[in-house]
């Protein structure tokens, strides 16, 4: 008997439309250049074969099926002579036009919105993450519900024969979303939970943050690694990432003037143009870790032709999250090394002359000791503006408070007394509170003890 042997899956025979509306439309993108973006997200799914794309340019969109008759039977027969599989529309496309689009042209098709939720289930790693995606996806299918089975009707409801029908297929699945959508949201509240009382632990180190943001495949995670040496997942790919992941480094003393100070790095997820909003939702605790940040490194990939509008979605992504126009932030030109060296040392020149803009190659290191250095003058701005002398007396059980200040770096004179170890510091406002959480933490601690009442009370108090 010949032995069974297992066969690849055949990839997906995928084609790309993106719908354009020409004069009537309202997007900031030119049509060749977003459909280029939808082809990579495409690409971005795997098992795809891409074996065609086109801008279908329209008047105003069919309610019915999106295209004209022409239209549609002219994309039908590029189809059927490419046997295509999937067609992924880059816009919005409603239920009823994705049903009669998918019984016209015998095919299955996916959405923006869809294709993305694709993507994202595919990526996602953490357990957050996992039920952020499924959260967002049964959001969108809810929406997708169409009345395609009424002959599934349950028994009439109501008196006589009067009374209309009882609860329809379609009630019964919304029903079911709802069920199901009530039960991940109660298990997403335990993981927030848990990432609130972790965000509140890093509140008690005196480490500031600095979250790295930007349009996705901007090379946040590649400068991740440069700065880090971490290991996370870098490759030119939309939403190559997914998972917030953090990191705590020690800035290197650059030239002599650095301080060399400590702080907590965070890579988040990388933003797009028209990002489904059931995304936005799902993903807002994540994205949380940019409201806390003492500094936001905006990523931009500057060799794309359309940075700007790519810079443009980022900041109103920001904007809808909540991010205060405050927050002290560094424009990181990245990808100067697809540019040319004449474009190259122009851009060079520019961030010289221009505060809060950097230009660097994350895949070469150029700039980055220019970037590091930029970072530290920002947070001393910002962390350091005042810096006010105090004198704490600690018992001498205190050890881990002394270290607490020790490590923050803001000793500067230490003597034991009979009483315990007078500290003289220089702190901000910002240290002060963190070292009052983190001795508030202790406290209670040691109040929920059992044998707390017999322990010797330790504590800090202001010198008299």
């Amino acid at each position: 008997m010949a032995e069974l042997t297992e066969t690849a899956a055949r990839p997906t025979r995928a084609y790309v439309i993106h719908p354009d509306l020409g004069r009537a439309r309202t997007q900031r993108r030119e049509p060749e250049h977003a459909l280029a973006e939808a082809v990579a997200l495409a690409l971005a799914l795997p098992g795809i074969e891409m074996v065609g794309s086109e801008v279908a340019n329209l008047r105003e969109p069919n309610p019915g099926k999106l295209f004209g008759k022409g239209k549609l039977a002219e994309i039908k027969e590029r189809l059927d002579a490419l046997e295509v599989e999937l067609v992924l529309i880059d816009g919005p496309v409603t239920p009823v036009q994705q049903r009669n689009l998918e019984k016209d042209w015998g095919v299955k098709l996916l959405d923006r919105t869809g294709l993305i939720l694709e993507i994202f289930a595919d990526r996602a790693r953490t357990r957050e993450g996992v039920l952020q995606v499924e959260l967002a996806a049964l959001s969108y299918q809810r929406t997708r519900l169409v009345r395609a089975w009424t002959h599934l009707e349950r028994q009439r409801g109501g008196l006589g024969f009067v009374g209309g029908p009882g609860e329809t297929q379609i009630e019964a699945d919304r029903r079911a979303i709802d069920e199901q959508m009530t039960r991940l949201r109660r298990q997403l509240e335990r993981v927030v939970k848990t990432r609130s009382l972790h965000r509140a632990a890093r509140a008690k180190v005196p480490y500031p943050i600095v979250a790295l943001v930007g349009y996705t495949n901007a090379g946040k995670s590649t400068l991740f690694n440069r700065l880090t040496g971490a290991e996370v997942f870098a490759k030119d790919m939309l939403f190559a990432t997914l998972d917030p992941t953090m990191r705590a480094i020690r800035l290197p003393d650059v030239a002599g003037g650095g301080s060399g100070r400590k702080i907590i790095l965070s890579d988040t997820v990388g933003f797009i143009s028209d990002l489904p909003t059931e995304l936005v939702a799902a993903f807002r605790a994540t994205l949380e870790e940019v409201l806390e940040a003492d500094l936001i490194l905006h990523v931009r990939d500057i060799s794309h032709p359309e940075t700007e509008e790519q810079a443009a979605d980022v900041a109103e992504i920001l904007d809808n999250l909540g991010v205060d126009e405050d927050v002290a932030a560094i424009e990181v030109w990245n990808k100067i090394d697809a540019l040319g060296p004449e474009i190259r040392a122009a851009l060079r020149r520019t961030d010289a002359r221009t505060e809060g803009v950097q230009a660097v190659s994350a895949l070469s290191g150029e700039g980055l000791d220019d970037l590091i250095a930029a970072i530290d003058h920002a947070l001393g701005t910002v962390l350091d503006d005042e810096r006010l002398p105090e004198t704490l007396v600690l018992d001498f059980a205190d050890g881990r408070a002394r270290a607490w200040l020790h490590e923050a770096g803001v000793v500067e004179r230490e003597e034991a007394a009979e009483d315990g170890l007078h500290l003289d510091l220089r702190w901000t406002a910002r240290q002060k509170g963190a070292f009052a959480a983190f001795t508030g933490a202790e406290r209670d601690e040691v109040e929920d003890d059992d044998e707390a009442s017999d322990r010797r009370p330790g504590g800090w108090h202001p010198a008299d």
